[in-house]
C-alpha cells in the first residue's frame, strides 16, 4: 500500500524526542500531539522517501505502520522524512506525531553505576 510506510520485522521503533525548531514549529494546531524522530535500516531508502513525497503533493497523509512493544498493531502519521547512508547500509529517518496521551520519554542519565546506599524502590 502507498499511504504507509510499514515496518516488517525487528524490534518495535525507538522514538527520540524531537528538539528541531523546523520540526516543533509544525505542530501547530487544535489536537496536541508530539513530534518525535525514528531510525530504521532499509534496503530502499530513496524509494520510500519518494512514496512520501508523492503522497504529500496530492495532500494525502502517508503513516508509520508497526507493532507497539505489546505487539499491537499502531500507525501514526509521517511529518518528514529522509533516507542517508551509513556504515550498515541505508538508513530512514522518520519524523513521525505521536498521540500526547500516548507517550512517556525516558530518561537515560548515563549513570549505571547502582547507588548502594539507595533504599528505596528500583525502576
Amino acid at each position: 500500500m502507498d499511504d504507509r510506510i510499514t515496518i516488517i520485522e525487528g524490534p518495535p521503533p525507538v522514538f527520540e524526542p524531537v528538539q528541531d525548531a523546523w520540526a516543533l514549529g509544525l505542530n501547530e494546531g487544535p489536537n496536541l500531539s508530539v513530534a518525535v524522530m525514528t531510525r530504521l535500516r532499509t534496503f530502499n531508502g530513496p524509494a520510500l522517501v519518494e512514496r512520501c513525497y508523492r503522497a504529500w503533493r496530492k495532500n494525502d497523509p502517508i503513516r508509520l505502520h508497526y507493532r507497539n512493544d505489546l505487539g499491537l498493531e499502531q500507525t501514526a502519521p509521517i511529518l518528514a522524512v529522509r533516507s542517508v547512508d551509513s556504515d550498515d547500509g541505508q538508513v530512514l529517518l522518520l519524523w513521525i506525531y505521536l498521540n500526547q496521551d500516548e507517550v512517556e520519554f525516558e530518561i537515560d542519565t548515563g549513570d549505571d553505576e547502582v547507588d548502594s546506599d539507595f533504599d528505596g524502590p528500583e525502576f
